[in-house]
């Protein structure tokens, strides 16, 4: 990762211009990528890809390029600058707008999904044969101690004396008392390996179905009579972005709800109910996206409402795993892939109706997969 991968196969004109351009800003730094990357808190395989043309880089992340560049060079970054690369970005984004692009984008989250799914099952096996080893060897300690002192206390009683803890039989309980305190941490490590294990398979059939909502779009079911469409939470404190998702979001006849903070989030489920989902920005003034998550997690009217995290950071194991701490059940990374926000919505959308109407008349318009 300390040096820049060559650019990526395949790449649209403008995602290849845009890649040209960045690279030769970053050059500019002379560092190495892994070292940028670690300065700023980010993935560094994430980060080499936006390098390579291979995943669009949040705006943030390209100002921030920009703006480390000017130090070093005891510069400022002109208004001329950032418009052309600004146009570059818009251009890059436009190209890549696809199904195709959000089904490699959904694909990778998968394939993330499924590692964690397959590293915690791995690891839910060795702990269990080093749990399993220590109840076994407590077991035999017991075994050993009820003969020692069984043997003691008949020796003693003949040769009338009083019961009193031998050495031996001290050193045994001393093990005993350890190996008990280790099965109780690797009980409870191996019960998170479990969560840790069924929550990510649980992502993998939901990224399944977003897929095939992709791949295959279908309306939404109607709601019958007297029920209406859930609604969609939109959290983010850029009118811009409020104004982009709403657009993206309109061709799913669903009801938005626009707020530009967490704390306007948490009175929005207060005044409104039957939400699908929300989406929300993590980076926010005041109250970011996680600590919003925490507080709508903490209301038992809201906290089945599944929460979309819209970060700008880039979709890297340390964001996710806090992400899904504070109970965020999927990830889009900024810029958003209009198909797969769309996908990931209708998908969430879906399921809410099949909890509410039954999965019989939910799934009616569901294509066969065959």
């Amino acid at each position: 990762m300390g040096e820049l991968r060559p650019l990526g196969e395949d790449l649209t004109q403008e995602s290849r211009a845009l890649a040209q351009a960045l690279r030769e800003l970053f050059e500019g730094l002379d560092v190495s990528v892994r070292r940028y990357a670690a300065r700023h808190r980010r993935d560094p395989g994430t980060f080499s890809r936006y390098l390579n043309g291979t995943r669009l880089p949040p705006w943030e992340v390209i100002m921030g390029i920009m703006t480390d560049l000017a130090e070093h060079r005891g510069t400022t970054v002109t208004p001329e600058a950032i418009e052309f690369i600004r146009g570059l970005h818009g251009s890059a984004f436009d190209s890549s707008s696809s199904p195709k692009h959000a089904v490699e984008i959904i694909e990778q989250q998968l394939a993330d999904a499924d590692h964690v799914s397959r590293r915690s099952s791995v690891r839910g096996d060795i702990l269990g044969d080093a749990l399993l080893e220590r109840q076994n060897r407590i077991a035999n300690l017991e075994v050993r101690l009820s003969q020692m002192e069984a043997a003691l206390t008949t020796e003693r009683e003949r040769a009338g004396q009083l019961a009193a803890a031998h050495p031996d039989v001290s050193e045994l309980r001393g093990e005993r008392d350890v190996l008990r305190q280790e099965v109780t941490r690797l009980g409870d490590e191996l019960q998170a390996a479990h969560e840790q294990r069924d929550a990510a398979e649980a992502r993998c059939d939901l990224l399944e179905r977003q897929l095939a909502a992709v791949e295959h779009p279908v309306a939404l079911p109607a709601a019958p009579p007297p029920l209406r469409m859930p609604k969609v939470l939109v959290v983010d404190d850029q009118p811009d972005n409020l104004l982009a998702m709403a657009a993206v979001l309109e061709t799913l006849d669903q009801e938005l709800v626009t707020v530009s903070s967490g704390r306007d989030a948490l009175k929005a489920l207060l005044l409104h109910d039957d939400f699908a989902v929300i989406i929300m920005d993590v980076q926010m003034p005041e109250m970011d996206g996680y600590e919003t998550a925490a507080h709508i997690k903490r209301r038992p009217r809201n906290r089945d409402v599944p929460i979309i995290f819209l970060t700008a950071m880039g979709v890297d194991p340390e964001h996710t795993a806090r992400g899904y701490a504070a109970g965020a059940v999927d990830y889009i990374s900024k810029p958003f892939d209009p198909w797969a926000l769309r996908a990931k919505v209708a998908v969430f959308t879906e399921i809410h109706l099949e909890r509410r109407i039954g999965p019989s008349e939910g799934t009616a318009s569901r294509p066969s997969s065959a």
